[in-house]
């Protein structure tokens, strides 16, 4: 060998151990990110100045980290939430945003956890994962009840979820049950009746709280033991809002506003934004949709452009804006549309479909005591006016002011003083639907019919496909000439909404303009079929009501034209009431099974089955 040879051999040697050296350096800078999530948990924290809620070891992480005082959950129920979190994307712009649907994203979009693998991360979910969207490549290096940081390789930096789930909606009624928090210092709130029952389910959920918080605990204490405390980011975070009813499910401040508690050891200080110090309070407007990117930026990825959200952590923190944003769409076997906004002291919602009451028979709801009683005594006529709102039909609007009104059961949306607020918050939902391309717009079988071969991503974004303008313009009309010019337009889209406005004007509407509805009733899309077919069943005369419900049970079976379209088609027959009975042997007989639906989606029109049975 020549001593150049020799030479070169020594520097590429060095130059090798050099790049080893490097490598090495830069895992042990990246800090490990720990999320510890809970199921239905809203700001009922010590740490957030609640005195009735027991949480000793979430407080102790609050004195060393800083509490996000306005952290959204943009949904308010956990399949949609976990898909903003998982994807970086509002679910309306993804098509998923309907309870335990399944779409698909656009090629080159994939799940957040995928570009922390690739930068070396070992990514673990401990377990539960319960997304609208289908998985791009392998998302997690373990997602199941052995998921744990200890698993990685040494040296690994890691990135890790731990859900806990004691404070489920469903733990609520859980009977027997022995109550530590005293029912009788419960604050019910201004929608709730004062009774024993919502008392103990209260109580039961700050019990549940309690639990949750040793839990927590729990999982502190190993990441000390195995001397990793000062080398993790923790964040706690709640789902979304309490898993009471009017809280979950409901895009309301009171089912969006969760806890957000976020400690950085002073390894990572520099990560920090501005108005993150230790035992501090942030007022940054901060949502699941930013925790994708956050979480990126705090691991020195630069999030992709398509993520909606803004990291508020890390090398890449975002300009902070100046709303949050929540939706609602089909909660289990109910179909729904509201949208909310929010600016820190209001909170204005839109109701798309304002002739639907809140109270919506959802099954799971249903089992709560607190439903079962507030729904008793609103049919026998014992509660007052904020108490019954929740079983009437909705306003278009909603504006509530929460310095004044934290129950949001004052809707300002009349009131002139506020017009100007009203307006703004209006727009910045209208401005965020037609940013992100919202195909909630679009009946929930649509969404999937109109993107085969696509992704609805994809089709919201082309207007050749997707006329958004036009199809919101007509979900806003309000004058019924504009809505009769709307039922002959080529968007089947368009056509449901003219319909679905008539009907949204009650009976004199829908008397006025039967003839055009009929025709309707014979139109190329089913979506429209059914919306006219409830009209005249909700509002028609017996005749109406006879030819309405020929074709909805025409309309229905699933094998004809899928799930979706069959839950749609029985919600409209279950809306009838007692006016359904002359067809209950046809009913009855609708078949509502569908393979080619998403598996978890099937069992809703089963259930809204069953209640039929049990009712005609």
């Amino acid at each position: 060998m020549t001593n150049s040879s020799s030479a070169w051999t020594r520097r590429g040697f060095a130059a090798t151990l050099g790049a080893g050296a490097l490598a090495r350096a830069a895992a042990e800078s990246r800090p490990n990110i720990l999320w510890i999530t809970c199921e239905d948990t809203g700001q009922q924290i010590g740490a957030y100045g609640d005195r009735y809620a027991v949480t000793p070891n979430l407080d102790r992480l609050a004195a060393r980290g800083v509490r996000y005082r306005n952290a959204w959950s943009n949904a308010p129920v956990c399949a949609p939430a976990r898909t903003t979190i998982i994807s970086g994307l509002y679910p309306p712009s993804t098509g998923a945003e309907h309870m335990r649907s399944m779409t698909r994203l656009p090629e080159g979009m994939r799940m957040y956890p995928c570009y922390l693998r690739e930068a070396g991360y070992y990514a673990t979910n401990n377990a539960k994962e319960d997304y609208n969207l289908e998985h791009t490549g392998q998302v997690w290096d373990d997602s199941s009840g052995k998921a744990h940081w200890r698993n990685r390789k040494p040296g690994q930096p890691f990135f890790s979820i731990f859900n806990l789930t004691v404070t489920h909606e469903s733990q609520i009624p859980k009977r027997p049950h022995t109550l530590v928090h005293d029912p009788a210092r419960v604050r019910v709130p201004a929608y709730h009746p004062d009774t024993p029952e919502v008392r103990h389910d209260w109580a039961q959920y700050y019990d549940n709280i309690t639990t949750m918080d040793g839990q927590a605990g729990g999982i502190l204490r190993q990441l000390e033991q195995d001397g990793l405390a000062e080398n993790t980011i923790v964040f706690f975070y709640g789902g979304h809002g309490p898993g009471m009813p009017r809280c979950k499910r409901y895009p309301y401040d009171s089912g969006l506003r969760v806890p957000m508690i976020v400690h950085l050891p002073e390894k990572y200080r520099h990560l920090a934004a501005p108005d993150c110090r230790p035992g501090g309070v942030s007022e940054r407007m901060v949502g699941f949709i930013d925790l994708a990117p956050t979480v990126l930026s705090l691991a020195g990825i630069r999030p992709p452009e398509h993520m909606q959200g803004g990291a508020f952590l890390g090398r890449h923190i975002a300009p902070e804006r100046s709303y949050n944003y929540g939706f609602r769409g089909r909660m289990d076997e109910r179909y729904d549309m509201m949208r909310s906004v929010c600016d820190r002291r209001y909170v204005y919602i839109r109701n798309y479909l304002p002739h639907e009451i809140y109270g919506q028979h959802v099954n799971t709801m249903f089992q709560m005591p607190t439903t079962q009683v507030w729904k008793k005594l609103f049919d026998e006529g014992k509660l007052n006016a904020a108490q019954r709102r929740f079983w009437e039909p909705k306003p278009p609007e909603e504006l509530y002011d929460l310095d004044h009104d934290r129950d949001e059961v004052n809707n300002l949306a009349g009131s002139s003083q506020h017009k100007e607020t009203l307006e703004r918050l209006r727009k910045a939902q209208q401005d965020l639907a037609l940013k992100i391309r919202d195909v909630g717009f679009l009946p929930e079988g649509e969404i999937h019919s109109r993107s085969k071969g696509s992704t609805p991503y994809q089709v919201g974004h082309d207007d050749s496909r997707y006329p958004l303008k036009r199809i919101m313009g007509m979900a806003d009309l309000t004058a019924t000439p504009a809505l009769l010019k709307g039922l002959s337009d080529p968007d089947s889209a368009v056509r449901y909404w003219a319909v679905m406005g008539i009907q949204m004007r009650g009976a004199a509407a829908v008397m006025a303009n039967r003839q055009a509805l009929y025709q309707a009733l014979d139109d190329s899309a089913p979506y429209v079929r059914i919306a006219a077919a409830e009209a005249l069943g909700r509002h028609g005369d017996e005749s109406d009501v006879r030819k309405a419900l020929a074709a909805l049970v025409d309309v229905a079976p699933a094998g004809k034209n899928g799930a979706y379209v069959c839950l749609r088609a029985l919600n409209a027959i279950d809306s009838l009431g007692a006016k359904a009975r002359p067809a209950a042997e046809a009913i009855r007989a609708i078949p509502v099974g569908d393979p080619t639906t998403a598996k978890r989606a099937q069992e809703y029109p089963a259930r809204v089955m069953a209640k039929l049975k049990a009712a005609l």
